[in-house]
C-alpha cells in the first residue's frame, strides 16, 4: 500500500467495511468493529500487483483533524508471509 491506494470505508453501528485498490493493489477488503471509544479493529486480505495474497489485523484510533478530515492512526500485523509490524497513517483526501 501507498498514497496512491484508496479506501472506501463503510459503518453500520459498531460494523465498519472497507474496500481499497490502487498502487500495487489489485484489490482489497476489511471487516471490523468499533469500541466504545471509537477505536477499530479489523482484519483486512489483498491480492498485489505480483499476485500475492496477503493478509493481516490492525488496530485503528481515528482522529479528526482541524479542517475536518479523518486520520487514522494504524498499527498492523501481517498474518502472511513474515508476519511483519508496522505502523501507518491514512488521512482523508
Amino acid at each position: 500500500m501507498d498514497a496512491r491506494t484508496s479506501f472506501r470505508y463503510r459503518q453500520r453501528g459498531t460494523v465498519v467495511w472497507a474496500e481499497y485498490d490502487g498502487g500495487d493493489i489489485v484489490q482489497g477488503h476489511l471487516l471490523g468493529t468499533v469500541d466504545a471509544r471509537g477505536g477499530l479493529r479489523f482484519h483486512y486480505h489483498h491480492l498485489n500487483a505480483q499476485g500475492e495474497m496477503r493478509a493481516g489485523v490492525c488496530e485503528s484510533t481515528p482522529c479528526l483533524l482541524p479542517d475536518g478530515r479523518l486520520r487514522m492512526e494504524e498499527s498492523w500485523q501481517w498474518l502472511t508471509d513474515d508476519c511483519s509490524a508496522g505502523h501507518s497513517v491514512i488521512e482523508e483526501a
